[in-house]
């Protein structure tokens, strides 16, 4: 067996390396959730005001459209002026509530693979907005977390929820 696929198996699929990926997965889990618990106990976000942090947010990122190298791709940037802005309080929720999510499952180990997508989907909308913050680390820890999911929940739900034909191990 070649020596790359022996590494990355054993990598990305024996049950000895799940330790690393549940501090992995443990970590990456409270970012979220300590992001999105802030978001949902904000009005900016989810009350009375819900939608005014996130439209700030987006029109902050709509000024990054302009110069020689912009931060933000001008197709980006027509969605969020035209998709997210007209539906600014659906989106507000949509991210906090989905911050919630992804970082109750990733803590839980349940749907590691599924809810390491949905953290991604959202780390690249921030990157595609020009904020960079903690987000490319965040990135490519969820990515390794997509690639390890038949291990990554072994200690977790993961372990007895994920259908025994995806599990490696």
């Amino acid at each position: 067996m070649n020596n790359n696929l022996a590494l990355s198996d054993f990598v990305f699929r024996n049950k000895q390396f799940s330790i690393a990926w549940l501090i992995v997965r443990l970590y990456i889990g409270y970012l979220w959730l300590d992001a999105g618990l802030s978001k949902i106990t904000n009005s900016a976000w989810t009350g009375e005001g819900a939608g005014s942090a996130l439209s700030g947010f987006v029109n902050n990122a709509l000024t990054k459209t302009t110069g020689a190298h912009p931060d933000v791709s001008s197709w980006y940037a027509y969605f969020l002026e035209n998709v997210v802005l007209p539906n600014v309080s659906a989106f507000s929720f949509l991210v906090a509530y989905g911050e919630v999510l992804v970082g109750v499952a990733l803590i839980l180990g349940l749907w590691v693979g599924l809810s390491s997508f949905f953290g991604v989907l959202m780390n690249v909308s921030y990157l595609l907005a020009g904020t960079v913050s903690i987000n490319p680390q965040m990135l490519i820890l969820g990515i390794l977390l997509m690639l390890s999911f038949r291990v990554a929940g072994y200690y977790g739900l993961d372990r007895f929820f994920l259908p025994k034909r995806f599990r490696g191990i």
